[in-house]
């Protein structure tokens, strides 16, 4: 009896541990998802087509793209995890040609996939004032994730409307 008993605790402490981090790492592969296939997108544009916006006073392809660049560190510096020193946050946005664009969304990608993890369980109830909301660590979490999901149906939008099939559709 004695070892059945100190087998289900060893066995109820490995499942415990297992679990530590399942938000983030969820999130994680959610976002690595979406992600890629942002990266695709972007990908599929021709050069030409990156200054192509839908209307006046709407983001262009490639602003759309550094925007999600921009939001990815936006959201990660209010979790406490500031961009690397060689990103400036102010001149992001200004970035020209779609080589550089999409270096610039892989480096953020980068990034926050990796502070994602970094995320502590006990601080994902910890209150974050992130400017347009306020929220906890968890909630900053899933918007890092829901930022890119809805850029990516932006940007879905863009490319059916300019001919161009998502890739991982054809």
């Amino acid at each position: 009896m004695k070892k059945l008993l100190l087998i289900a605790v060893l066995f109820s402490g490995a499942f415990s541990n297992a679990q530590e981090g399942l938000a983030q790492t969820t999130i994680k592969a959610v976002l690595t998802s979406n992600q890629s296939q942002v990266i695709q997108l972007a990908e599929a544009f021709t050069e030409d087509k990156y200054d192509w916006r839908p209307a006046e006073g709407v983001n262009s392809v490639g602003e759309a793209l550094l925007h999600v660049a921009s939001g990815n560190y936006f959201l990660a510096s209010k979790l406490g995890f500031a961009p690397p020193e060689d990103v400036d946050m102010m001149t992001l946005g200004k970035i020209t040609g779609k080589d550089n664009i999409i270096a610039t969304l892989k480096k953020s990608n980068e990034f926050v996939l990796e502070k994602i993890t970094m995320v502590e369980d006990g601080d994902l109830n910890e209150d974050v004032d992130f400017g347009f909301m306020k929220a906890n660590k968890l909630g900053g979490l899933l918007a890092i994730m829901e930022h890119n999901g809805e850029h990516k149906g932006q940007l879905i939008a863009y490319a059916r409307s300019n001919g161009v099939v998502p890739p991982w559709s054809e």
